[in-house]
Formats: C-alpha cells, structure tokens, sequence
C-alpha cells in the first residue's frame, strides 16, 4: 500500500486580483506543508480568477499571472502542488502547473474547451494535446482540467488506461445550478468505477459577475464510492490520507512504453500519519442550496466591487422583500437600505408590510411619496398628452420615477441599487425600462415567480420567525400603478406561466412541443412572442445570479430583432 495525503484548496478567488490570490495559495501551501501533505490542489485558474474572459487579450494580465506563478513555486517545498494558471507563450492554454521542492516540474493544458452555455474558451484558449502523468513514489496519478473529465472518453481515460494512473486530481471551476452537485457527483462516481481510479475533484466556490461556484469539492474511491466531499457554497480545506495500492491497475496493454510520464519523486517521504476524521457528506436541500447560492453571489457581487452598502426597494410585495432578505443574510442589517416610496396607488396593506419587514430585518428604512413627482410629470406632458387616455405610460413614468430616486441615492451615498425582478417578469417584459429594471445587481433575474414564493417559505420556516409578513405571500401579486391592479390582469397564473417559460426558455422546446404538453396554443404563443419582444429589454437589465441550467444572458443569446415566431406561426 502507497500512503499519500491529499489536501484539496477550496478557494474563494477574486478575479484579476493577483496579489490577493496569490497570498491566499500560498497560505494554504504553508498549511499544507505544515499538515505534511504529499500533493496540494488549488482550482482552475486560481491565480488569475475565472473566468477571465477578453481579460485574456490583455498582454500586462497574461504577464502578471506568469510573474505570480514564479513567486508561488519559490514557496512551494517539500509539498507537490497543483495550481490552475494561465499559461501564454505562442498561444494561450488554460494550465494546470504541477510544482514540487521550488520548481516548476511540468505543465498541464486543458485539452477539452467548453464552448456551450457560459463557456467561451475556444475563443481565448488553445487546446492542449498531451495527457502527461506523474509519477510520486510508486504512485501514477494524472491531472486534468474540469471538462477533461466530463468526457468519457477524455483525458481521463487516456491516463488511467494508457498511463496507469490510479489517482486523477480534477481541478474545476464549475459554475452551478440547481442540482449540478447530484449531477457532478453521478459523474466522478461513474468515472472512478469504470477507470478503477482514485478521483479527487476541486472546485472553485464564490461569485464573479452573474456565476456562482459551489465547491463541493468530492473525493471517489475506485469503487465509485464518496470518501469526501467539500462544504457548499463557503471556502474549505479537504485533507485526506489515501491508502492506493499502485499494483491493482492492469498493465498497459500497449506496445510501446507509455511516452508521458513525469517524475516527480523517486520515492514518498517517510512519515507518520495520523489519524484525520473523515468527514461526512452532508449535501444541502435544494431550497437551501439555492438560498445559499443567491446570498454568496449577492454576497460577492457587492463586497468584490468595493460597495459599502445596497439600497432597496420596497414595495411590500414578495419580490422585493425577497431581495432585502438575501441581501441582509449576505452583507448583515447594517449594509441594507430599504426605500419605499408610496403612491397614490399604494395600498396601506404594502406600506404596512414593507415597514414590518424592515423591522424583522433589523434595516433602516427611507420614505420618499412620489405623489409630487408624478404630479409635475403631468403638468410638464399635460399639453403633449391633450386628448389621450391614461394607459401604461403613466404607469411607467411611476416606475421610472422610483429608478430615479433610487440611483439619486445611490449617486449620492455610494449605496448600490438591487433590483427586485424575478425571471418570469423578465422572460415577458413585465417590467419598466429606466424603472423597476433600474439598478446595478438583479438578484432575482434567473429565479422564477413560483420559486420566489418557495424561498419566501423557506426562509419563515427555517428562521423560526415570519420575516416576510403572512400578507406579502398570501396577497395577490400586484404592480399597484393604478387602482385594483393585479399581475393576472396581464399574465396567465404563475405556475402555467412558468411551466411555459421553463419549457421554452430552458428546455428550448418548440411551440408544438410545448403545446403538446396540454398548453393552451393562443396562450402559449402569446407567451413566447412576449418572450423573444422582451429581449431588448433584457440587454439593458443589470446582471443578475444563475441558479437555473439557463439564464438570460452568456447562457441563453437570441438576436433583438426576431422574426421567427412571427413568420413561422
């Protein structure tokens, strides 16, 4: 039996922010050489952050993320580490750099690029064609890059059937989606079972933009069997003692020699082990997990652009209430500013609820009437409107109103504006431009209506206290810019809405496919027209957290001008 223990860096990296990251690696460097691990893992592009994007066409970028690099081997003694980087010469790969005793002993390229959903790496990287493994002692194992694995028959298999690996370090930065966790977990067993080899998978956990990373970082016996599993959703350290009997693998079947094998020590250092608990998997619910995922990327978003504080707005109703509750769990009652600003059409019922949510939040709360503002608005386009009816224009002008003293406040204060849409609002265009879109973080634009009301639930429940008021979630949804409005006077009930949006948005199915489904066809088609007219409004929101297998946005990129379902129905 080799005995090797393995340290998996759970990191939170913050992008382009070299000197910080760098510190971070090489604090858990130190801590791994103090725990006397053998090999140390960090995740994809950890020194430079993930994902980089056209930040990758940026020379003074690519030579900062070579420049650390070198300060990070100097570091790196009587430990074997495994670091994501970008590596630029002639062109420009998504690197794995495998350090031991102050040298840089080898490079790894990813050699599968995504370029589907989120992913745009064959626009920055080139693949790469080699699947090295190295040797420590009389071990074999091999390192590749997130979606090198994915693949069946990827660089996986070449490593562990041609190079007889019986350990493969996956480091990943994997964005998430609700369930992405049971999915990655089915994979790597998958693959442990049919390589008969080790897995052990390091993932990237925080926010960057509109992705959220969830760690859940896993450790897989060659039975398939989970040995360890990363938190989710917070930075964490996996320290394990693998037994691996290097003699189980059958040997290499091929005529030649296996050509790429590195050696990284001739022999393991003689230690002795002590005993580590292993820790047990304790995977999350789903609502939590998606609650969790919502307050890290709030979280992220807010304090990794050097905000101070957010401001919401509270109408009383669900989606804003929602969103003041996020953002307290992620930056505490003293970063967040709740604003009302009442109308005539304000029922008392939503100023009460908005004043009793700010008070079971613990939030100061701001009161700015709007009657005034609307009043001179009409003054000013009483002549232009002569003779026209009051229609949604001046229901709009309430809305954009409210964007208005919202980001006065933000100008003025530093406070950064949260938008309070939900996915199915945006999907139809149920919002206002330059109004209740106004803002600079949507943290709910990828969760569904139904699913606002879930969460609602669940935090009530899971607090022991209703945080969001009986009434807010009991009351039909409402925009209240004129007298008796209600969200269904223009959208059909939320769960057929959402059954709708979820088939045609995320699953892309087509009109007939939906309408089989027992969809009504004049309320299907009403519905996907309002989505691809909405797609202009769409381009201008704010960025907003996935938590869906397709957001609006890098995941799902229809053109503004549309014809099809016009032409085609």
């Amino acid at each position: 039996m080799g005995n090797l223990r393995i340290a998996l860096a759970q990191v939170n990296m913050t992008l382009g922010d070299f000197e910080e990251n760098s510190k971070k690696i090489i604090y858990f460097i130190n801590r791994g050489i103090s725990d006397q691990v053998d090999i140390i893992t960090f995740p994809e592009l950890a020194i430079s952050g993930y994902p980089p994007e056209d930040l990758l066409f940026n020379n003074d970028f690519l030579k900062a993320n070579k420049k650390f690099l070198s300060k990070i081997v100097s570091h790196v003694n009587n430990i074997t580490a495994v670091i994501g980087f970008v590596d630029h010469k002639k062109f420009t790969y998504n690197a794995a750099a495998i350090i031991s005793n102050r040298k840089l002993v080898d490079v790894y390229h990813k050699a599968l690029l995504p370029n589907y959903g989120v992913f745009d790496e064959k626009r920055y990287f080139m693949p790469g064609a080699r699947y090295p493994v190295y040797k420590y002692g009389d071990i074999t194992f091999g390192v590749n890059i997130c979606e090198d694995i994915w693949v069946d028959e990827g660089p996986v298999s070449k490593q562990c059937k041609d190079g007889r690996a019986v350990l493969i370090f996956n480091i990943s930065a994997s964005p998430y989606h609700a369930d992405k966790g049971r999915e990655r977990t089915k994979m790597f067993s998958e693959r442990a079972l049919k390589n008969n080899a080790f897995m052990a998978y390091n993932n990237l956990v925080g926010g960057q933009d509109e992705l959220v990373f969830d760690g859940h970082s896993l450790l897989m016996d060659k039975k398939g069997k989970l040995l360890a599993a990363g938190k989710q959703f917070e930075e964490d350290y996996i320290l394990y003692d693998l037994n691996i009997n290097p003699k189980t693998k059958s040997k290499n079947t091929g005529k030649k020699p296996y050509s790429n094998v590195v050696f990284i020590r001739n022999v393991i250092k003689n230690k002795k082990y002590t005993s580590i608990q292993k820790r047990k998997n304790i995977a999350l619910k789903p609502l939590e997990e998606i609650f969790k995922a919502l307050v890290l990327g709030t979280r992220d978003y807010v304090k990794k652009s050097e905000f101070e504080k957010v401001a919401v707005g509270l109408s009383g109703g669900i989606d804003s209430s929602l969103t003041a509750a996020i953002a307290v769990e992620a930056l505490g009652t003293q970063k967040v500013i709740g604003v009302t600003m009442p109308s005539p059409y304000t029922s008392k019922e939503s100023l009460n609820d908005a004043n009793i949510l700010s008070l079971n939040l613990g939030i100061e709360i701001l009161t700015l009437p709007i009657k005034k503002a609307m009043k001179a608005y009409t003054e000013i386009l009483s002549e232009t409107f002569k003779g026209k009816k009051e229609d949604i224009t001046e229901e709009n002008i309430q809305a954009r109103i409210r964007g208005n003293l919202l980001m006065a406040l933000s100008n003025k204060f530093g406070w950064l504006v949260l938008t309070t849409g939900n996915k199915s609002e945006i999907s139809v265009g149920y919002c206002t431009l330059y109004g209740d879109t106004a803002g600079g973080f949507s943290v709910l634009k990828d969760v569904p209506k139904t699913m606002v009301y879930r969460l609602s639930c669940y935090i009530n429940r899971t607090k022991g206290i209703k945080i969001i008021p009986d009434d807010v979630i009991k009351r039909p949804p409402s925009a209240e810019l004129r007298l008796n409005q209600k969200d269904q006077d223009s959208l059909p009930p939320y769960d057929i809405l959402d059954a709708i949006l979820h088939a045609y948005v995320e699953e892309d199915k087509t009109l007939n496919q939906i309408i089989s489904k027992k969809f009504e066809k004049g309320l299907t088609l009403k519905v996907l027209d309002l989505v691809d007219k909405s797609e202009y409004k769409r381009r201008q929101g704010p960025p907003g957290i996935k938590i869906t297998p397709k957001a609006f946005g890098k995941d799902r990129r229809r053109p503004i001008v549309n014809k099809f379902m016009k032409k085609c129905f």
